[in-house]
């Protein structure tokens, strides 16, 4: 975490969690901000294997595309992970299998993901299913980061 996301960390813990924080209840603290937000909090991943991609194409829709989409599509799967909170590794899926493709549409559904109540503090956009928001922090926190972040 930064400087500055351990600080909003701490305002938080104090605001929330005083009374634990006051009984040391670190571990306890941190399994309060790893669970799934709620309500739900949409984020799209920061990876994405191959083996994901291939899973959610539609092969005849790849057949179907001109040889410089598949062109496309075989660099990303040689990659052997993408990024999907890439607006450019969206737009690619798009632009591969149209806006309307089955393939467009696993493949957008499958780079999303629920988001705990920490990366959910950090993360920038609505978090909506239909528009998912950025992480700029992701992960679990465990007792000694609440320590740590206690400690800024």
């Amino acid at each position: 975490m930064t400087p500055a996301q351990l600080s909003a960390l701490k305002a938080d813990i104090q605001a929330n969690y005083a009374a634990d924080l006051a009984n040391g209840r670190y571990n306890f603290i941190a399994e309060a901000y790893n669970v799934l937000a709620t309500p739900d909090f949409y984020v799209w991943r920061t990876s994405m294997s191959s083996a994901e991609l291939k899973n959610n194409i539609v092969w005849t829709e790849l057949v179907a595309a001109t040889q410089g989409k598949r062109d496309v599509c075989t660099i990303l799967l040689n990659e052997g992970s993408v990024n999907p909170s890439d607006d450019n590794v969206r737009a690619a899926f798009v632009e591969i299998f149209g806006a309307g493709g089955t393939s467009t549409s696993q493949l957008a559904a499958a780079a999303k993901r629920k988001a705990n109540k920490v990366e959910k503090m950090f993360a920038v956009g609505t978090g909506t299913e239909g528009d998912p928001a950025k992480l700029v922090f992701e992960g679990t926190v465990s007792g000694a980061d609440v320590i740590f972040a206690m400690g800024t």
